[in-house]
């Protein structure tokens, strides 16, 4: 897991293995593996290394 600078994890929230949490990025729903996240609040951006943009 790779969490960069700023970014929040709020919650009872379950961040799944090989996720990247983007700069400023706010968690607050669990997050599946293999999975890149950005934004506030957090968006998918790739899913098994599959571009896709899910709201978590």
């Amino acid at each position: 897991m790779v969490v960069s600078c700023g970014a929040s994890i709020l919650g009872d929230c379950i961040i799944g293995d090989n996720v990247i949490i983007g700069a400023g990025c706010v968690v607050v729903k669990s997050v599946p593996a293999n999975s890149t996240i950005i934004g506030n609040p957090a968006v998918i951006v790739k899913k098994e290394g599959i571009k896709t943009y899910e709201l978590l």
